[in-house]
């Protein structure tokens, strides 16, 4: 019988987002892949470090059991097939059942998220990023500096979205960029029932909604809108997700303010954005990913 993803939300993640690899890392990027390869080797048995992106994982693999696979986990990895037992080990160490692996030796792996149907792609990486983006796949570069998840829901998967180039188009940041805030927020009253067009991360955000379905005493699933819009141009980013038969759990209307201090409030297990000035804010706080999408992304 063969083998299927199919109706499973499919992460696919670089051991780099997953596991805490910054000082090897080092060594990787001075482009000496053997030294790295006989490091990784000498620290086999060595489990590393959680990542930014562990809490997260760890999270939706819960909503996993033999009976119903609901989430897969690939590695997908620049690393090479032996530093990749290293990867495998810190897995299996920590719990996670993650069976799945491509390593590709300093190579791009981004080509591999469509036959895994991946829903989701984190790397480090940002030319990886953007490739995996340009091929329709939510993705985003992880800051391996941000601050690791709280600790505080343990039974709880927290998802935090920007709006506007990430869950929407960029019509509206473009209309910002050029005519500044008054014509955006004329533009979006005048059109507040008018949906927006789907940004990178909507089928995201629906694969996330049929797995909240999903949800039991021993795993839920939370997710929140945090945006920089206000009223009135909120209007259109709600009418929007009903347009789509989304619902989201939190909105945030910020009208500008820094979205950092409120998303250590709502405290996600990871935080979408396009705007590399939100992401650095909100990595002080949060796990945080940029997403290299829109008119903010040339």
């Amino acid at each position: 019988m063969s083998v299927s993803l199919a109706g499973q939300l499919v992460v696919a993640i670089s051991s780099r987002a997953l596991f805490d690899f910054e000082e090897e890392n080092t060594i990787f990027e001075g482009n000496d892949d053997r030294a790295y390869m006989q490091l990784q080797l000498q620290r086999l048995d060595r489990p590393a470090r959680p990542g930014v992106a562990f809490s997260l994982v760890h999270k939706l693999l819960a909503f996993t059991t033999p009976e119903a696979p609901r989430v897969e986990v690939v590695i997908l990895s620049r690393n090479d097939p032996v530093s990749g037992m290293r990867v495998f080990r810190s897995a299996q160490h920590y719990g996670l059942p993650i069976q799945r692996g491509v390593f590709t030796r300093g190579s791009s792996p981004w080509r591999y998220l469509k036959p895994l149907h991946a829903n989701l792609f984190l790397s480090a990486n940002d030319a990886d990023v953007r490739s995996a983006l340009e091929a329709g796949v939510p993705a985003a570069r992880v800051l391996p500096h941000a601050a690791r998840a709280s600790e505080a829901h343990p039974n709880e998967v927290r998802i935090a979205f920007d709006g506007d180039a990430v869950l929407f188009s960029d019509e509206a940041e473009q209309v910002f960029q050029s005519g500044g805030l008054d014509a955006f927020q004329r533009h979006e009253a005048d059109r507040a029932a008018s949906p927006l067009a789907a940004g990178p991360f909507k089928p995201l955000l629906h694969a996330l909604q049929q797995l909240q379905q999903a949800s039991t005493e021993r795993m839920r699933l939370r997710t929140a809108l945090v945006t920089a819009r206000s009223a009135p141009a909120h209007e259109r980013a709600i009418r929007t997700l009903m347009d789509w038969h989304i619902e989201v759990d939190e909105a945030m209307f910020l009208g500008g303010l820094p979205k950092g201090e409120f998303l250590r409030e709502f405290e996600p297990d990871f935080f979408f954005d396009d705007q590399t000035r939100h992401v650095e804010n909100a990595a002080h706080h949060v796990p945080s990913g940029h997403v290299a999408s829109g008119v903010s992304n040339p």
